[in-house]
């Protein structure tokens, strides 16, 4: 595994996960004043055959002279069963390193292909005398070969940063009944992507990454997105895949937490500062409110402050100290 010179926030925020055609500069252009918390440039699925050699270039354009401020950059790169991978990562890595956060590898089958990633990474950076593991790696699960080793994907390098579900090219692999990419299948009363986002899930915590659901094709049904959406949000998902301006700002209120709950995080854990300290007693537990809190209760809450504060929302509420 490659451990980077100097500590990486692997726990970006990416409530809005924002494609972009790499071979659109018009699109690419956009972006950068969307209010989305990361964009991938897309050398998959977005460009045809044809068109992947010249978007690599307008890639590295984009992320060398384009204004990201405040977004995670990534490049979505082909698969390794195609002839295209490592010269989408050498070109665009070499040409643009220093303004790339992470590469995204899509249809991940095992671990040895986040190794392989790991490794070509390595060599480029210490031969353009880039920072060692800084650029980070975001895992596309798309079939079931993918699913039944996501464990071992998410251990495969320190520079996993979230994995992802991919949900049309998995709902393909083993052949669900349905065309419409992230909807319930006809026939089936309960959620038949359950199963799939807690296995992502469950990885991706037991390794401290982030959890990313996949896209929502009906764009102009908004609605249909945030019912999904918040699905995925209710589990503990961190973010979705956003294809079109329109679903920017559903996901990141969906991700993010309501004002409410943002307040009473900080509560409690302001609450349980206190009551744990000398001047609080030194207590275990205490009561904010008509609840009771304790050390449960502080874990809970730094998850939903966590999100607050890396949404940039303000508390507009004040912890005020018990009278005895």
């Amino acid at each position: 595994m490659t451990t980077p010179s100097s500590p990486v926030n692997r726990l970006r925020p990416r409530r809005s996960c924002l494609a972009v055609p790499g071979s659109n500069p018009r699109f690419l252009e956009k972006a950068q004043g969307l209010p989305a918390d990361q964009v991938f440039l897309d050398l998959e699925d977005a460009c045809a055959p044809l068109a992947k050699e010249g978007a690599r270039h307008t890639i590295v354009d984009a992320l060398n002279n384009g204004d990201w401020t405040g977004k995670t950059r990534v490049v979505r790169v082909n698969d390794w069963t195609t002839h295209w991978t490592y010269r989408d990562v050498i070109t665009v890595v070499e040409g643009a390193g220093q303004n790339l956060d992470c590469i995204m590898l899509p249809k991940v089958q095992d671990a040895q292909q986040i190794v392989a990633l790991d490794l070509l990474l390595t060599q480029i950076e210490k031969t353009m005398g880039f920072e060692v593991g800084k650029i980070g790696i975001e895992a596309q699960i798309e079939n079931a070969q993918g699913l039944n080793n996501v464990n071992a994907i998410a251990q495969a390098s320190q520079r996993v940063e979230t994995i992802i579900f991919g949900p049309a090219d998995f709902m393909a692999s083993i052949n669900m009944k349905s065309l419409v990419v992230g909807e319930q299948p006809p026939g089936y009363p309960a959620d038949a992507y359950h199963y799939i986002l807690m296995k992502i899930l469950m990885a991706a915590r037991a390794n401290n990454l982030q959890a990313i659901d996949g896209p929502y094709l009906q764009i102009k049904n908004v609605d249909g997105y945030r019912e999904v959406a918040g699905r995925a949000a209710a589990l503990g998902f961190d973010g979705k895949w956003v294809l079109h301006p329109g679903q920017v700002e559903a996901a990141n209120e969906v991700f993010s937490p309501s004002q409410e709950d943002y307040d009473h995080a900080e509560l409690i854990l302001d609450a349980y500062d206190w009551c744990t300290s000398e001047a609080g007693g030194k207590k275990g537990s205490a009561m904010l409110g008509d609840e009771m809190i304790d050390e449960a209760s502080r874990k809970m809450a730094l998850v939903i402050a966590g999100k607050g504060r890396a949404a940039g929302m303000q508390r507009t509420t004040k912890f005020e100290i018990p009278e005895a």
